[in-house]
Parts: structure tokens; C-alpha cells; sequence
């Protein structure tokens, strides 16, 4: 038994063995604010035995008080040991069941968490109030309570909570709450009365602030729907709720969040054909969250830092638009609609973000979002994929640790890609028929990819199976390049070339473009084509006018790297500013930044290119993502010679020029950027007008504010520009004294972090790899000890970090051992002895441990190999 690391197969043998009914969950909280490290948790249980045998039931546990089947004590026959203590490994033994139903009753003590897994407490420092909040994906919810632990063991829930008067809570259902004043003790009670996957349980407890609203609306019904849903012209009612802390209130922006929640709620009505299936629907903002959020049916947690207490950009409040659609597309894929095991992730992940950006273009004011994914996610998607860890989209997922470790760009962004590749493959009406399908047929179940596929089949009467062989179950990337020839400035043959691994079907759009006498890149020609194989004709482009551009995956349909012709690279080049479509402009800098990475283009030239020409962006997104891209082409691909002497000139120049531009909000992520680039003197002097600006006031467009007084500090603690360790110190006591909320509090680890002295930094790696810290202890203090890749100061954990890295991959939760081994990763050196230290301890390792050090041993491959192409291109 590994109840710890729960694998496929004991999954599948348990949900063989039986069937979950009912759980009765009772959590004492009463002392949560007082400090106590433990809290009181009784499960009863309910299931049904359909082959006897033994089998356990999940729990992580401080201390097992009692263990009752069929009411008969089995505590020492359930629970293991090991040094004198309860061993959660195991879970707690069922051996010997009958056939038919029994229950269960556990009486323990379980830990408050600080890494975000499982019920976290959180303090505040701007008011000392606490709170809480669960997270159980992939398989937490056993450090709350004892359950069985997996996906598809789905059971309804009643919970009673015991909390000091005055707390709100809230779960799943709308609570019941008693008072009792005599007591100071608050009893709260909800009842879960649908099916639900132990992992999609949330609570959330303390002094949160409410803010209440509703979403009425009508279902579209399709042929699709099923029997027993409202009919049309029935009215349907939501209760909608945010809660926020007490702290943070004030900066809810309810009115912006309530209408965006009820876009998507519109959206998803019109098209999937199923009622949203839960009473009510709240958005919790939670503090010290991990993940973006998390989508508990009814309950949503989103990290607080969508909270925005200082200024955001209409690129933030796009983000945080699509996390809050992702979310409520989950309710239906995800909730009502389940996978079975852990192998469908990426279907469950893929689909929602798939979702957040259909409806946020076509239903909200972010209309270019399918754009801000080409920008962002599919970068993701493709770095994630040239790793020699790449995965397929749907793997096998042996055991929740190597679960946990497809998280990735893979999963979400890949998958997304694939699914919008789908609707181009069997039409966008003929995709949402085959969804509404799979939830009519699958609705409060488990389902799996086959399902979905045989639903999309049968709704396109297309046979998918060659298609998802080569989508899902291949690795790597395709590459499509135009291959043309011409006669008399027209095209006489135009061809798509396929390259790579896997050769896929693809559905794409063939763009060609050209200059207008108004200086304008437009389109003048668009054809779709099925490509196949290595060499697809397009016949219909055979006599056009040959293009200045052609874009072999115009409007981004397809998952692929974009080549471009000799003539159309050397057109982005001196063009790409002035290409009108923001689709089209992003494919090319998507196209630049690839062969950036491939050594095709020197890591100088992007930086040239995009120093030159992201004044003439107009995509925030697009902008804060390329500027990121060229400070990792100066500060890691280039060769460093030229970065020190012409690189880090011309980026910062370029990041000032554009923080000192006429838009306020672009002018804020070339400032942003600007902390994060390796310092220039006039960098310097930009960085400290910020720190010494009064909150509130202005340089240039630029709203001054305590985060970026922050961030502006940090970089220059960290590149050595204040006299000393104390005189740095007391620059952080001064911004700290003026900022004392958790944020603050945060950015005060930061930047002390930062301080560029051999003690500072052993300081806070000690601290970082103590396991003391919170998880956001752990960001905040590895962001500062790492800001500027102080090489000389850093060189004392080259070695050290090779030693410790299988202690902390043992000794913390998977959370932070993977955050800790990833910020510290020695990337600061770059060099091939680094390469070595790896190879040993690869050669010692598996598993997670073993993927997270040959992915960062691949990266610093690419890296020393970059600027090895970048200092050969520079002596031709």
C-alpha cells in the first residue's frame, strides 16, 4: 500500500473492491487563530463492498485517535508505525471486508498545512487576522480527513465545522450556521448532495469579507440536452459571492469580477447545453495559493493576487478574466463530468483553457484573447516540449507523483492547442455537439478521453482515431515551412513542408501579406488546407502575386513551430511593427524567438529586433512576454562579452525609453521589466527617481506605487548599487515601515534576500532549504537570493546544491520540494563542470527528482551552446 504516492493500480484494484456512498465530515477549528499546530478531524464513511478482500483508506495525519468498522474498535489493526508514530504511508489498513455495505469512523489529528496542501492557515501581518483555506488537487484532501483519495470514488458529503464566533465559512453547499454566544464558538453545516470526487472538496474559513450578487439567464437547449434540464424560457437564478480578507477588502473590484463571472456564465449556457449543476457559485481569494486557482465545485479559490491592490495592467485583468472563466468552465468539465484517473489531466486542464479563451474572445472586452495565447501559453507549451522530458499529452500517470509532475505546458497548453486544432479539424459546431454529448451521457460520472472522443465521432461522423494517435500519444513539436517557386513574381508551385519526430494531420490557414503604400503589413489572401506527410501541395496558391509574408500557420489553428522563408524573415525583421494584425504580428515574433532558441537566430539580433521594434506593439501581452524573451536573449543566450559591453545598453535603453512613454500601462511593463534586466548606469539612475518617489505621484506616465518601489529596490540591492549591507538594510526598513501589509511583508524578505554579500545569501539559502518557510516564504526568498544571478556570490552553492537536493526532494511535500529544487538550481553557472555535477547525481536518481535535473541540465545545454552560436555569428 502507498497511500502517500497512490498508484493507477491500486486505484483501479480499490475502485474494483468498492463503492463510496456517503461521507459525514466534523472539523474542530475553535483554536486555529490561537497557534495550535493540529486540528480535530472525524470522518464516518459509508461504502459498499463489491469484492471482498482488503484494501485502505487515505489519511496524513498528526496522530490516529480511533478506528471504528461496523462500530467495532480496529485502530491497532488499521493503523502502522514507524519510529512510534503513525505511518501515513500506509493509510489506515481494511483487511478482511464482507461483501455489502459498511462504515467507517476515524477520529484523528491532522496538521495545518503552510505549503498550500491540504488546509493552509495563513496570519496576516496588516491586522493579525487568520484564515484558511483547503487545496486537495491532486490528492490532498486526505491531510484534512480520511477518504478514499482518487477521482473516481465520487460520494455526496455533509460537513458540521466548529469555528471562534465571527467566521464566515465557506464550501462546497451554502452553510447553516449556530452561534453560540455562551461558547464563542461558531457550529457551521452544509450538505454536499451530489456526487463528488474527493479533490474537488473546499473550505475555507475566517474573517473573510463577502461581497454577494446573482446571474440570471436562460439554457440554450441543443439536441444534445438532456431529458430533466430547465427548459428555454425558464428563468435561472445563482447566488454569486467573493470573498476576499478584511485587509484586502477594499480593492475587490466586484462590480468588474461579478460581470466578467457572468459573461462566462452566458457563454457557457448558450453552448453546452447543460444547466450549471451547483446551487451557488463562489469566487474565494485566498492568500499563499500555489496555483492560480482551483475549481471546487461551487467554491472557487483564486490567489489573492488577483486581488489588485496596486496598479494593473489591461494584460493582469485579461489574466485574471481567463483564470476566472477557466474556472467556471471546470464546473461542467472537471465536476459535473470527472476522469477517471489522473492519465486525463490534460483533457480536464486542456479543456478549460480551451474554453477561458473561446468565451473570453467572442463574450468579453478581452476580444484578442486567442492572441495573448499564442503569445504566452504556446511559448510555454513549446519550451516545455523540446525538453528531453517532453511527455505525450496523454500518459500513462503510473502514481500521483509523477501526476504532480504534468502540471506543465504540456498539459495546458499543448492540449488546448490540440483541442482548437480539433475544432478546426471537425468544425467549431460539430466540437461544442460532441461536448454537449459527452456531458449528457457522462453527467455526475467518471468518464475518459474514449468517451469524449466517441462523443465527438459520432457528433462529426468522423473516424478520430488516426487523429488522436498522432496528437496525443506522439511527442515533439511538427515544424511547417512554406517551399515555393516563383515566375514572374507569382507563384508556379507552393507547397507546406512537414519536419519532425511525429509527421500530423494538420488543419491550417496559409496567409500571405504584403506592404501597402501606407506603410501598413496587411493580408491579402488566406487559404485553408488539410496537410499531411512530409510535402502538402496547395494548388489554390499556384498564379497568386508572391507575398512580401507568408505565415504557413496564419490565424494559429494549428500546434507547430512556423517557419519562414528567407524573403518573409528578412521581412519581419525590418516589418514586423508594422504588421496591422495583432495575430499575425505575434506568430512572427513567436517565429523570431523560436529560431532564437534553435541557434538560428543569434540571441543579438532578437535583442536588436525587439529593442527596435516593441515600441509599435500594441498587445500588452505581447509586449511584457517578448521583452521577458529578450532579456533571457541578453542576460542568458548571448554572448557574455557583448551583453556586458553592447547588450545591456541597448536593453535598458530601450526598457527606459519605453517606461517613459505616453501609455501608462505600457509604460508600467517596461518598468517592470526594467528591475529585472541587468543593470545599466542609466538603469540606475531610472531605478532610483522610482524608490525615492513619493506612492501616488508620477515619472512620466508612470503611476508610482509600493510594488513598484519594490521591485525597484530589489534590483538595485542586488546589483551592488548601495554602499552596503546596512545602507541597503535600512532602505528596506524604510519601504517596510511604509508598507505593512502581506505583501510587503513578502517584498521585505525579497529584497533582504538580495543584499549582495556572501552572508546574506547564505542566510537565505539556509532558510530556503530549512523547510521553515511557507510556500510563499520559499518564492519570495529564492526570487531575492537569485535576482541577479550573482555569479561570484552564488558560486559557494554550485556543489551544495547537488549535495541536498535528494534530502529535499525526501524530507519536504512534493509542492515545495519541487519549488525549493527548481528556484535554486544553480543556473548561474554556466559552465561545463556544471554540467557534470548534474550527470552524477542523474545517474543516482528517478523519478521527479530525476525529470526536474534533466530538465534544468537541458536548459543550461541551450544555454552554453547559444552563446557559443551567438559569439561565432558576431566573427563572421
Amino acid at each position: 500500500m502507498t497511500s502517500t504516492n497512490l498508484t493507477r493500480a491500486e486505484a483501479e484494484s480499490r475502485a474494483r473492491m468498492l463503492t463510496v456512498n456517503h461521507y459525514d465530515v466534523d472539523l474542530d477549528l475553535r483554536r486555529a487563530a490561537e497557534g495550535d499546530a493540529e486540528f480535530g478531524s472525524t470522518t464516518t464513511v459509508r461504502f459498499t463492498v463489491d469484492e471482498p478482500g482488503d484494501t485502505f483508506i487515505d489519511l496524513r495525519a498528526a496522530r490516529v485517535d480511533e478506528v471504528l468498522l461496523d462500530a467495532a474498535e480496529i485502530t491497532a489493526k488499521a493503523v502502522s508505525f514507524r519510529d512510534g508514530a503513525y505511518d501515513e504511508e500506509q493509510g489506515l489498513a481494511l483487511t478482511g471486508l464482507s461483501a455489502g455495505e459498511h462504515t467507517l469512523k476515524v477520529t484523528a489529528r491532522c496538521l495545518y498545512s503552510r505549503t498550500g496542501e491540504g488546509l493552509h492557515r495563513f496570519t496576516d501581518p496588516a491586522d493579525g487576522e487568520t484564515y484558511l483555506y483547503t487545496q486537495f488537487e491532486t490528492a490532498d484532501a486526505k491531510r484534512m480527513m480520511a477518504c478514499f483519495d482518487q477521482p473516481d470514488l465520487k460520494a455526496t458529503w455533509n460537513f458540521t465545522i466548529s469555528t471562534p464566533l465571527g467566521w464566515t465559512v465557506i464550501a462546497n453547499a451554502k452553510q447553516v450556521t449556530e452561534s453560540r454566544e455562551d461558547t464563542g464558538v461558531a457550529v457551521h453545516r452544509s450538505t454536499v448532495d451530489y456526487p463528488l470526487s474527493s479533490y474537488l472538496i473546499a473550505v475555507c474559513a475566517g474573517p473573510y469579507v463577502a461581497v454577494t450578487d446573482e446571474w440570471r439567464g436562460h439554457l440554450t437547449h441543443h439536441p444534445e440536452t438532456p431529458e430533466g434540464q430547465p427548459g428555454e424560457d425558464t428563468e435561472l437564478v445563482v447566488p454569486l459571492g467573493i470573498y476576499a480578507r478584511a485587509s484586502i477588502a477594499e480593492h475587490v473590484d466586484a462590480d468588474k469580477l461579478f460581470r466578467e463571472t457572468k459573461q462566462g456564465f452566458d457563454y457557457y449556457h448558450r453552448n453546452f447545453g447543460y444547466a450549471y449543476p451547483y446551487g451557488k457559485y463562489d469566487q474565494v481569494f485566498v492568500p499563499e495559493f500555489n496555483a492560480g486557482a482551483m475549481e471546487n465545485a461551487g467554491c472557487v479559490t483564486i490567489r489573492d493576487e488577483y486581488v489588485f491592490t496596486s496598479k494593473a495592467t489591461h494584460y493582469r485583468y485579461e489574466r485574471r478574466a481567463d483564470t476566472i472563466l477557466h474556472e467556471l468552465a471546470h464546473m461542467w468539465f472537471g465536476d459535473l463530468v470527472t476522469m477517471r484517473w489522473w492519465n486525463d489531466l490534460w483533457l480536464n486542464e486542456s479543456f478549460a483553457t480551451w474554453s477561458s479563451a473561446m468565451s473570453q474572445s467572442e463574450e468579453t472586452e478581452y476580444d484578442t484573447a486567442w492572441v495573448t495565447f499564442a503569445a504566452v501559453e504556446k511559448a510555454w507549451a513549446y519550451q516545455q516540449d523540446q525538453l528531453p522530458t517532453t511527455h505525450p499529452i496523454s500518459t500513462d500517470a503510473s502514481d500521483i507523483e509523477t501526476v504532480d509532475q504534468n502540471f506543465d505546458g504540456i498539459t495546458y497548453a499543448k492540449g488546448a492547442s490540440v483541442l482548437k486544432q480539433l475544432q478546426a479539424y471537425v468544425g467549431r459546431e460539430n466540437f461544442f455537439a460532441g461536448v454537449r454529448r459527452h456531458f449528457a451521457a457522462h453527467q455526475w460520472d467518471n468518464a475518459t478521453f474514449e468517451d469524449l472522443l466517441d462523443s465527438l465521432e459520432k457528433a462529426s461522423g468522423r473516424d478520430l482515431s488516426d487523429w488522436a494517435g498522432q496528437w496525443l500519444k506522439a511527442t515533439g513539436i511538427s515544424r511547417l515551412a512554406p517551399e515555393f517557386e516563383t515566375n514572374d513574381g507569382t507563384y508556379s508551385a507552393f507547397a507546406v513542408v512537414q519536419s519532425g519526430e511525429t509527421l500530423r494531420t494538420h488543419r491550417i490557414a496559409v496567409g500571405l501579406y504584403d506592404l501597402g503604400a501606407d506603410g501598413k503589413v496587411t493580408r491579402r489572401s488566406r487559404v485553408e488546407v488539410d496537410v499531411t506527410g512530409e510535402h502538402t501541395e496547395v494548388d489554390e496558391l499556384v498564379g497568386e502575386k508572391a507575398a512580401d509574408l507568408v505565415l504557413v500557420n496564419d490565424d494559429d489553428l494549428t500546434y507547430c513551430l512556423m517557419g519562414l522563408d528567407e524573403a518573409s524573415r528578412a521581412f519581419v525583421v525590418e516589418h514586423i511593427g508594422d504588421i496591422e494584425s495583432p495575430m499575425a504580428r505575434t506568430l512572427c515574433w513567436s517565429a523570431a524567438w523560436e529560431e532564437t532558441r534553435a541557434g538560428e537566430m543569434p540571441a543579438r539580433e532578437f535583442a536588436r529586433l525587439v529593442t527596435s521594434a516593441v515600441g509599435a506593439e500594441t498587445q500588452l501581452s505581447v509586449v511584457e512576454r517578448v521583452l521577458a524573451q529578450a532579456t533571457t536573449a541578453v542576460h542568458r543566450y548571448a554572448d557574455p562579452a557583448w551583453a556586458e559591453a553592447e547588450g545591456r545598453d541597448l536593453l535598458c535603453d530601450a526598457l527606459i525609453a519605453g517606461a517613459r512613454g505616453e501609455d501608462p500601462e505600457a509604460a508600467l511593463i517596461f518598468a517592470q521589466e526594467l528591475t529585472r534586466a541587468p543593470l545599466s548606469d542609466a538603469a540606475v539612475a531610472y531605478l532610483l527617481k522610482l524608490v525615492s518617489a513619493e506612492p501616488g505621484t508620477t515619472v512620466g506616465a508612470l503611476t508610482v506605487d509600493a510594488d513598484l518601489r519594490w521591485l525597484a529596490l530589489t534590483a538595485l540591492i542586488a546589483h551592488s548599487r548601495y554602499e552596503d549591507a546596512e545602507s541597503a538594510e535600512s532602505a528596506i526598513a524604510e519601504l517596510a515601515a511604509a508598507d505593512r501589509s502581506a505583501s510587503g511583508t513578502m517584498s521585505a524578505v525579497r529584497a533582504r534576500a538580495a543584499i549582495p554579500t556572501v552572508e546574506a545569501k547564505r542566510t537565505a539559502w539556509d532558510a530556503a532549504v530549512s523547510g521553515e518557510l511557507s510556500n510563499l516564504g520559499i518564492r519570495h526568498t529564492t526570487e531575492g537570493l537569485t535576482w541577479a544571478d550573482s555569479g561570484e556570490l552564488l558560486q559557494q552553492f554550485n556543489e551544495e546544491y547537488f549535495r541536498i537536493a535528494p534530502r529535499i526532494w525526501k524530507e519536504f511535500s512534493p509542492e515545495m520540494a519541487q519549488r525549493t529544487l527548481l528556484e535554486l538550481y544553480p543556473r548561474w553557472d554556466v559552465t561545463e563542470e556544471h554540467l557534470g555535477r548534474a550527470d552524477a547525481l542523474l545517474a543516482e536518481t528517478s523519478g521527479g527528482l530525476h525529470r526536474l535535473l534533466a530538465e534544468n541540465r537541458d536548459r543550461m545545454v541551450r544555454t552554453l551552446r547559444l552563446r557559443k552560436v551567438d559569439a561565432e555569428a558576431a566573427g563572421k
